[in-house]
This record gives structure tokens, sequence and C-alpha cells, in this order.
């Protein structure tokens, strides 16, 4: 075994360790160990990607050295390598350009609390990303739901607390779900490991036996997961979660948590289930209809509000509505279209947060559209930025939104019975979401019809908030990657998902 195949172990357990690691710090030193173990980690996630790309096979990391089923997996392809680095990189740039509001937000003695949870998130993040062993993704869901939890209410300006309890309780729901649909499965087959889960269920599927306990134990995972991450219409939770919790946390929580658990959905279809046993059980159908209504529904509510955060927080319902329906196709081109989704979203969700920020901090810390007129002028990078994110999520040619319709409208051609409700649902999300997003655009646009200076209003310029104007740049360029050199990437997601099986 080469030392480069010993990473994806070795950032999980850094992660992990480095969390209370951070408890004993001073909230200086945990944010530069933080930024440290991220930076390593992606470094090492990339190391890890090149070495598969190399040897252009998937290998699996026995835990301890003990075989299934008495030891634990680490499984590794193109596509868990690729998440890892992606995750990396997307989670480094949120804490970058959340730096300065973490210091004015929270209170100082909790500052290292804060970064106890980042590392605890990108622990259960990295391991629902490589784990080959079912009951060890439940437990990093747990981890990931508790830290996630804690990004939330960590702020407690009252509103942060309520979304958090919401949060909490619907995560719960979706947890418990997950678990008992795990347990079925055991019970049904004797393993954990998910190679060996699949092979004794082909065996239950190809002799009829045990049908119905089996569409029951699908059918409750796919919910769980579903609830947990906000499929409309579980998604009570996540307006407050995201609209009132700080910067950092609202750019991972909208664009690395709900993606860990479709992830790990994407897993139990294919490596524990069976695409096609999954297909053949109808439970697609389902995720499908709640997947159109998602990206109809979470549009309507985000035209309706009048709070830039919490419009771009109902834009999430739409976009996770989006993912959900390209599984409901049922076919590879979908649900490779619903894990480029995943990967654009999650770029583009954190420069929309971003941006944001940057408005809102040129109009009084206000994030009511009304004093956000102008706010562009104010805050020039940020208004470029909140266009761009705008322009890639109605799905303007260039950026990573409109790549990603693309290949949702490419998997529902040919389609016997979605494909005109497919197509249909993309005009009418794609018009609702150049409704609300080039309204904004067209807000912070509109020059005042007052003085500035009458306010709270002032200019911001590039060096004012040089962190935040880092990781605009950066995720600028990322979805400009994403949008005009999307082939090799889809190639590379394609050529992971086959290894899925």
């Amino acid at each position: 075994m080469e030392f480069v195949q010993n990473f994806p172990f070795m950032t999980i357990i850094l992660s992990l360790f480095s969390g209370p690691l951070s408890s004993v710090l001073d909230g200086k030193k945990a944010k530069r160990l933080n930024l440290a173990v991220i930076s390593l980690i992606g470094m090492m996630s990339a190391a890890v990607l090149g070495y598969v790309l190399k040897t252009g096979e998937p290998y699996v990391y026995l835990m301890g050295h003990f075989p299934a089923p008495w030891g634990n997996e680490i499984r590794v392809g193109y596509l868990e390598a690729f998440m890892a680095l992606f995750f990396c990189v997307i989670m480094l740039l949120c804490m970058i350009g959340g730096a300065k509001e973490r210091e004015n937000q929270i209170e100082e003695t909790k500052q290292n609390l804060y970064y106890v949870m980042v590392n605890l998130l990108l622990s259960s993040l990295l391991a629902l990303v490589y784990t080959n062993d079912l009951f060890t993704a439940y437990v990093f869901v747990e981890i990931n739901t508790i830290s996630a939890c804690g990004l939330i209410m960590i702020r407690q300006n009252g509103r942060t607390i309520e979304a958090a309890t919401r949060y909490m309780i619907m995560s719960l729901l979706g947890s418990g779900l997950l678990l008992l649909g795990i347990c079925f499965l055991y019970d049904l087959t004797g393993q954990l490991l998910m190679s060996n889960i699949q092979e004794a269920v082909r065996t239950l599927y190809e002799t009829g036996t045990y049908h119905i306990p089996l569409l029951v134990s699908l059918g409750l995972m796919s919910v769980g997961l579903a609830i947990k991450s906000a499929l409309y219409p579980f998604h009570a939770w996540l307006p407050d979660a995201y609209g009132y919790s700080t910067l950092s946390s609202a750019a991972i929580l909208s664009s690395l948590v709900s993606k860990g658990y479709i992830i790990l959905l994407i897993k139990i279809f294919y490596r524990v289930i069976g695409f096609d046993i999954v297909r053949d059980s109808k439970v697609i159908h389902v995720l499908f209809v709640f997947g159109i209504a998602g990206m109809i529904m979470g549009s309507l509510s985000a035209i309706r509000e009048d709070n830039i955060r919490r419009m771009i927080a109902f834009s999430s319902v739409a976009q996770i509505g989006y993912i959900y329906m390209g599984f409901g196709l049922g076919t590879p081109a979908g649900v490779l279209a619903s894990i480029y989704h995943v990967v654009s979203h999650a770029a583009t969700k954190s420069l929309l947060f971003t941006a944001a920020s940057g408005l809102t901090d040129a109009s009084g810390g206000s994030v009511r559209y009304a004093d956000l007129t102008g706010a562009g002028y104010r805050n020039k990078l940020a208004g470029v930025a909140f266009t761009a994110g705008s322009l890639s999520m109605v799905g303007f040619p260039m950026f990573s939104g409109f790549i990603s319709k693309l290949l949702f409208a490419q998997a529902a051609v040919g389609h016997t019975y979605k494909m005109l409700p497919t197509l249909i649902a993309l005009a009418i999300s794609t018009i609702l979401n150049a409704v609300y997003f080039m309204k904004t655009v067209i807000r912070i646009y509109t020059p005042m019809s007052v003085p500035e200076d009458s306010g709270k209003a002032c200019r911001i310029g590039i060096l004012d908030q040089p962190q935040k104007s880092l990781a605009l740049v950066c995720f600028i360029i990322l979805n400009l990657l994403l949008g005009l050199s999307s082939e090799p990437l889809i190639q590379l997601l394609q050529n992971g998902l086959e290894m899925f099986h």
C-alpha cells in the first residue's frame, strides 16, 4: 500500500481531533489552527485525487486491516476524492470570507467553540464522502447535525436559538427515520458494509424474499435524508437557519451540510441497494414529484421575501428540488446532472451569501430591500459578485448554473413519462429565478434618491474588507471555471459514478 492511500483516513482523524484541541485554545489560535487544518486536508485530498486519477481504479482502505464483516472500510474513487477536495475549498473560502463577521457577532469567549464545530463538521463531511460502512455513516450524520446546530445558535440573538431548535427537531426526525431504515436493512441482510449489503439485497430481490420490508427500508432512508437536506415540504427550518446565523455559518450550511446527506443518499442508491432495484421500487417517483414541487414552491417563497438573506435561503429550497428531480428521472444522466448541481450550487450559494453580506455592510447592516437601494455602487465588488451569482442561479451561459440546467434538460429528453414535466418545471423555475434574482440586482443598481450620507449607507472599497474581497474573487473565478470548463469535470463525475457500483 502506498502512503498516499492512508490520507482519506488521516484527514478524517485530523479534523476530528482538531475539534477538541480548538476548545483549549483562545479564539485567534483556534482560528489559525482551523485554517491550517482545512488547507492541509485540502492538499491531502488533492494528492488522493491525483493518485486515483493516475491508477484509474478505486481502492478500499481497511481499518486496522480487519476484513469484512468485522472491520470498517473506506472506499476511494474519483467522485469521493473530488468531493473531499471541493468541500475543503468551499469551506476554506467561507471561513476566510466571514472572518470579520465572526469576530463582531460571536462573543470572544465562545469563538474557539465555533472552530470546534467547524472542525467536527468537516470531519463528518469527509466521513460521509469516504465511508463504506452504513452505520458509521449514521454516526457521522449525527456529528454533522450537532455541529451544524452549534454553528446556527452560537450567535445567540434570539432568532438563531429559535432557528437552531427548529433545525434540531426536523433533523432528529430525519435521523430517526434514517436509523430505522438502517435497522430494517441490517435485520434483513445481517451486514453493515455497503458492498456486502448490496450482495444480500440482490439475492433477496432476485428470490422475491422480503420485498415489502426492503421497500420500507429504502423509503425510510430516502425520506430521512430528504428531510435533513431540506427537500420541500420539509424545509421549514431552513430560512431562519440561513437567514439569521453568521455569514460563515450560512455559507457553510447552504453549500456543504445538505450536500453531505445527498452524497450519502447517492451511495445508498448505488452501493447499498443497487440503482436498478431503486428504479424498480418506484421510490424515485415520489422524489421526482417532491423535487418538482420544491423547484416551484421554493422560488415562489423567495419572490415574496423582503429580506435578501431569507430570499437566498428560499432559493436553496428550489435548488435542492432540482437535485431530487434529477434523482427522480431514474437514469444515470439524471443522477450525473444532480451531482453536477451539487457542485454548482455549493460554489454559487456561498458566493451569494458572501456578496449579500458585503451589500448589507454598505447599507448600515440592513438586509431589507428598501435599504439595499444603490448598494452595488457603494460596494462595487459585492455588487459584481452578487450579479455573477444571480446569473448563475438563473442559468446564464458562462456560469455553472447554465451547465446544470442544460444537463437536467438533456437527461429528461427521451424519457417516456417525465420529459414534459421536467422541461416545463425547468422553464417555470428559470423564469421565477429570474424574477427574484434580477429584482434584487436591479434594486442594488438603482441610484439612491437621497444623499448617501443621510443615513447609515457607506462606501466600501476592495481593500476595506480584504478577506471578504479575496473570497468573492475566488468564488467568481470558481463559478466561471465550472461554467466555461465543465467538460473535464463532467467526465470525471461520470467516471466516478460508474465506479460507485
